[in-house]
């Protein structure tokens, strides 16, 4: 088990085979997928395929979401961290800050707790230059999280026929913000 970071309450380690029943929790809920084009999974074939594709990501890219696991219950939680991104901005390629919880988790901190960890691990360890976000204009609390761990408004554009925030934050940019 590769455990990225910890909390009092929460393992965030690589996303493995024994969470695809969680993935397949998370990813089957409609309200989850609310903002996310609006496509739940519906099989575990296809939660099988999300891990699959995330566990890829560590093989060809060295960074992929991370699995968030409840201390307390062994609970999946949802997951967060960095990917390198190819799709979302065809006109050019970047690192990405996410976080998808189960219903059930929001409204606890966690998103922003982890995202937080996940920008320190970007620049401190991958020594990224700059980490981008988007969420869709209309997710009240993914453009909140984005804006509390520090990535500025810089844009909007079009996915999946959805007006989306494009957000961003620099290394240098995010070493003054750990001084205040």
């Amino acid at each position: 088990m590769n455990i990225h970071f910890e909390t009092d309450e929460l393992i965030v380690r690589d996303l493995e085979q024994q969470d695809l029943e969680g993935i397949f929790l998370l990813d089957s809920d409609p309200e989850v997928h609310e903002f996310l084009g609006k496509r739940p999974i519906k099989t575990i074939e296809e939660a099988q395929k999300v891990v699959d594709y995330i566990t890829g990501q560590y093989k060809t890219n060295g960074i992929g979401r991370w699995a968030v696991i409840d201390k307390a219950t062994n609970d999946f939680v949802g997951w967060t961290g960095l990917k390198y991104e190819e799709e979302l901005r065809t006109e050019f390629n970047y690192y990405d800050i996410g976080y998808r919880l189960r219903k059930k988790y929001w409204g606890k901190g966690i998103a922003t707790t982890t995202a937080l960890a996940s920008l320190k691990y970007g620049f401190e360890k991958l020594n990224l230059e700059e980490i981008c976000g988007a969420a869709e204009i209309d997710h009240i609390a993914s453009n909140t999280v984005l804006k509390k761990i520090g990535l500025k408004l810089s844009g909007t554009f079009m996915y999946d026929n959805e007006p989306h925030n494009w957000y961003k934050i620099t290394k240098e940019e995010w070493i003054n913000n750990q001084k205040k």
